[in-house]
């Protein structure tokens, strides 16, 4: 690859085809025709000399290459979005508020530090955080941003994924003490679990992994995810929380490393008419600088 003669404006479409998984839909988000983003990717494989994307009938598949690329590929386009934030005047947005919406475990761990950051930059904006673990509906205006564990489909969003969620079973060391540490799957099923009430998103993990478990398995139930957090860091037994979760425990411990537990993505969203207000699009782009690295 020529390093002079790099293109560094093809990034943008790379990083909106990885993100939306078709040309279509790059397209949509980028505003612009998808002749023209597919010669982008084309010419950006050219001068790399890689193929970043399979074509198949649903859409674009990412290669090794294309996601071993991604983490310099975002952070060279949030320089990119600062430099042309401070060229166009951009840090005096007007004051007001920005509404955000973040289920319960990303409001009250991930985005205090990443807020706190907001005021010192723009103390003319206040937020409203909206702290639910359903799914806002930015199309009728309950949020200004979301930050959702599932990609949007409605064309009228755009949306950018800024890191995964990485899921682990975890337990305090005051329990694996009293009660000793499972060395197979299998042998969770001889513990206190902590699990769902109303939801299956655990009994369907264990099914996967071919483990027979229904409600009763569970010690303690709660659909509240803080809840379940707080169960398992008082050493009632062994629960399944996320990484960044655990990190702010003291004393957890995770079990059983090698459970297959797909990660969660995590999906930054706006409304594709408020992403141009000056306030509004001051706070995604911190959003999406700060989140990829909270989420590390």
């Amino acid at each position: 690859m020529n390093e002079a003669n790099f293109n560094w404006t093809l990034i943008r479409s790379f990083l909106a085809a990885l993100d939306q998984g078709s040309l279509m839909g790059a397209a949509r988000a980028l505003d612009m025709h998808q002749p023209t983003l597919g010669r982008h990717i084309a010419e950006l494989e050219a001068q790399l000399g890689l193929t970043l994307f399979e074509r198949t009938g649903r859409g674009l598949l990412p290669t090794p290459d294309a996601t071993r690329l991604a983490d310099a590929a975002r952070a060279m386009a949030a320089a990119a979005d600062q430099l042309g934030r401070q060229a166009s005047g951009a840090q005096r947005v007007l004051p007001g508020t920005v509404r955000i919406s973040a289920s319960q475990p990303v409001a009250c761990v991930l985005l205090p530090p990443i807020l706190q950051g907001l005021r010192l930059q723009w103390p003319d904006i206040q937020v409203e955080l909206v702290v639910s673990n359903a799914v806002s509906n930015l199309l009728q205006r309950e949020a200004d941003i979301a930050i959702r564990m599932v990609r949007p489909d409605q064309g009228s969003l755009v949306s950018r994924r800024v890191g995964q969620v990485g899921l682990g079973a975890y337990a305090h060391q005051d329990y694996l003490r009293r009660r000793g540490t499972p060395r197979q799957p299998a042998d969770l099923l001889q513990h206190e679990l902590i699990g769902n009430d109303r939801q299956t998103d655990i009994l369907r993990g264990f099914a996967q992994m071919g483990l027979a478990v229904g409600r009763e398995h569970f010690a303690l139930r709660t659909d509240d995810l803080m809840a379940g957090e707080a169960l398992v860091a008082a050493g009632l037994g062994i629960g399944f929380i996320a990484r960044y979760a655990a990190r702010q425990r003291p004393g957890l411990v995770q079990v059983l490393p090698g459970l297959p537990i797909p990660p969660l993505p995590v999906w930054l969203v706006v409304h594709r008419e408020i992403r141009s207000n000056p306030r509004i699009r001051a706070v995604w782009d911190l959003l999406a600088n700060a989140l990829p690295e909270a989420l590390a």
